[in-house]
C-alpha cells in the first residue's frame, strides 16, 4: 500500500535540508549521527542512511539540485539596481560571483562561475546568464566591479550603454598604493580620499588626474590610476551620498558574501575535481542570504534608481512605479 506519510518522512529535501546545513555548519560527514535526535539504541543500531558514505552521497545530490536552481532562478520578479561582481579564490581555484540589490533593499545572490577573471569568455557567460535569466537594465543598472577589464569589458558586451560602471576604490587604492614605497603611501592615500569625497565629480576627477601625474615621477606603475580612473567616480556622478555611498562605493556587499562562503567551506580537506567547489560556492551563498539585511543606505536607493534612469536617458514617463513604493 503506497502511504503519504511514508514519503514524506522518507523525504529526500527533508533530509538534504537537514543534511546541508549541518555540513555546512562544519559538521563532517562521519560524525553526522552525532548531530540528529536521540531515538534509541535499538532504532540507531538498525538505521540506515546515515553512514558517511551515504551521508556524503545525499549532500552531493542536494547540493548539486542547489546549484542548478541557483544558476537557472528566473531574475524578472523584481527591479535591480545594483549589481556587485568580485573574482575571488575559493579552495585554491577562481571564482567569480555576483550579488544583486534589489529596490527594496534586499541583498540576493546571483550566480557564481569558476574561472579566472581575466578569462572574458567565463565572466562573460556570467554576465550573461544574468540576462538571459530576466535581469533587465532597460532603466540602468549600476554595476560595482573590482577593477577587472575582463569584467568591464562582459559588462559593456552584454548591457551596453544600460549599464552604469562604478570601479571599486578600495581596489584602486589598493593597486595604486601597492607600488609605492612605504614613506609615499600617506600623501598619496590622502589625496585618493580627498578626492573621492568631493562631491563635485568634475573636481574629483581633476583631481585624480593631477595625482597621477604627480606618481609618474615617484613609480610610473603607481600611476594605473589613470585606468579606469572615471569609474571610481560615477557614485558621486551619480549623487549618491550617505550611507548608499559607503555601500556602493567599493565591493564589500559581495565580498562579506564571499567571506560566509569560505567560512562554510573551512573543514573541506578534499577538495575534487568537477563541480565540487561550485556545490559549496551555491551553498554557501544560500546560506549567507539567510543572514543579510537590507542594504545601508536603502532608503535611497529611489533617488539612485532616478539618477540611473538619467543617466541612460530614459524618460521618467517611463518608469513603472515600483521604486516609488519604497519612499
Amino acid at each position: 500500500m503506497h502511504l503519504e506519510s511514508y514519503d514524506t518522512f522518507a523525504s529526500v529535501d527533508l533530509l538534504a535540508d537537514h543534511m546541508v546545513a549541518s555540513m555546512l555548519a562544519g559538521l563532517s560527514g562521519r560524525r553526522y549521527q552525532r548531530a540528529l535526535e536521540p531515538v534509541g539504541t535499538a532504532v540507531e543500531e538498525a538505521a540506515a542512511g546515515i553512514s558517511q558514505s551515504s551521508v556524503s552521497r545525499r549532500f552531493i545530490t542536494a547540493t548539486a539540485q542547489r546549484l542548478a536552481e541557483f544558476r537557472c532562478r528566473p531574475l524578472d520578479d523584481r527591479r535591480w539596481l545594483v549589481c556587485f561582481v568580485d573574482g575571488f579564490d575559493f579552495a585554491g581555484h577562481t571564482m567569480v560571483g555576483a550579488l544583486g540589490v534589489a529596490s527594496d533593499g534586499t541583498k540576493v545572490p546571483l550566480g557564481v562561475v569558476e574561472g579566472s577573471t581575466e578569462n572574458a569568455t567565463v565572466v562573460r557567460g556570467l554576465i550573461a546568464g544574468l540576462r538571459d535569466r530576466g535581469l533587465d537594465a532597460a532603466e540602468g543598472v549600476l554595476f560595482v566591479l573590482d577593477g577587472s577589464k575582463a569584467l568591464v569589458k562582459a559588462v559593456r558586451d552584454v548591457f551596453g550603454d544600460q549599464a552604469v560602471i562604478a570601479r571599486c576604490r578600495i581596489h584602486k587604492e589598493r593597486n595604486v598604493i601597492d607600488h609605492l614605497p612605504e614613506a609615499e603611501r600617506p600623501w598619496v592615500r590622502r589625496k585618493l580620499r580627498a578626492a573621492w569625497v568631493n562631491p563635485n565629480a568634475g573636481e574629483a576627477e581633476a583631481a585624480l588626474k593631477a595625482l597621477a601625474a604627480q606618481l609618474d615621477k615617484v613609480n610610473p606603475d603607481a600611476a594605473s590610476l589613470r585606468e579606469g580612473l572615471a569609474e571610481t567616480v560615477t557614485v558621486t556622478r551619480l549623487g549618491v551620498t550617505g550611507a548608499l555611498l559607503k555601500t556602493v562605493m567599493s565591493t564589500n556587499p559581495v565580498e562579506s558574501m564571499i567571506e560566509i562562503v569560505r567560512a562554510h567551506a573551512r573543514n573541506v580537506k578534499h577538495w575534487q575535481p568537477g563541480d565540487m567547489r561550485l556545490r559549496w560556492a551555491a551553498a554557501g551563498m544560500f546560506a549567507a542570504s539567510t543572514q543579510f539585511r537590507r542594504v545601508k543606505g536603502y532608503r535611497q536607493l529611489p533617488q539612485l534608481a532616478a539618477a540611473l534612469r538619467h543617466t541612460i536617458g530614459v524618460a521618467e514617463s517611463a518608469t513603472t512605479g515600483t521604486d516609488d513604493a519604497v519612499a
